[in-house]
């Protein structure tokens, strides 16, 4: 059945190792990086991954960064994982970077960040321009990716858990959302990033992997280019495959 997920196994993730070879690959296209749209001053908040920090999204915020924004990690340490305790510690993020800018920003979420972006702009689409997820699980949550295990034998019910998620997602984003995904990604299956419920969102395939998404310099162009629209749109809703 094509509608079927099944989280990635363990073992592929050592060809995650390939996403380090993005890293030569952007300096190679930096030209090309370097004549992506401008922006003017807007605050950015970037949100890591599970088990990573702001370290982690340092070379897309200096890129943002370079292109005139103004981009501000989370400032919370080491995503650990847990949602429900992590929304309220973001939203408090998003309100006060907010109230600075005086009207929405924009947030990019890698992986988990990505679940995270989702939930604050649920909670507060009054303060969020646009959101841009990079292998963001918003299927099922940590169920489909290949760290399911690790959830498990912290006494997790991944069913539970799907199940609050689709409960979530049964109320619509009103905020736009771009959404990038890969089919390579041996972290997150490709399937759990697509939100077959959401009326403002669009679906972006690249080609990486999960590691790789947040250095690529296909993924850094479609950021510069959501980014430099107003609403976050590229015109019809579009899921390419």
């Amino acid at each position: 059945m094509e509608d079927v997920i099944q989280a990635p196994r363990p073992i592929g993730l050592i060809g995650e190792a390939r996403g380090i070879l993005e890293l030569p690959m952007l300096l190679a296209r930096f030209p090309a990086l370097a004549s992506q749209p401008r922006g003017q001053g807007q605050r950015i908040l970037v949100l890591p991954g599970y088990g990573a920090g702001d370290g982690s999204t340092s070379v897309l915020r200096t890129y943002l960064g370079f292109l005139g924004y103004r981009p501000r990690g989370w400032g919370l340490g080491r995503n650990r994982g847990d949602v429900p305790e992590l929304i309220p510690r973001v939203l408090a993020r998003l309100s006060a970077l907010v109230a600075r800018e005086g009207s929405p920003i924009g947030i990019i979420g890698w992986s988990l960040g990505g679940v995270l972006a989702r939930e604050a702009a649920r909670e507060r689409p009054d303060a969020v321009s646009q959101i841009i997820t990079l292998g963001s699980p918003v299927v099922g949550g940590p169920k489909y990716t290949a760290i399911a295990e690790t959830y498990r034998r912290r006494g997790v019910d991944l069913d539970a858990v799907e199940a609050e998620i689709e409960e979530r997602n049964a109320r619509p984003l009103e905020t736009p959302v771009t959404a990038v995904y890969s089919r390579s990604d041996a972290v997150v299956a490709w399937k759990a990033c697509v939100d077959r419920h959401g009326r403002n969102v669009d679906h972006v395939e690249v080609r990486t992997t999960h590691l790789g998404l947040g250095f690529s310099s296909e993924v850094y162009q479609i950021i510069a280019q959501r980014l430099a629209r107003p609403d976050g749109r590229s015109g019809a809703q579009k899921e390419k495959s």
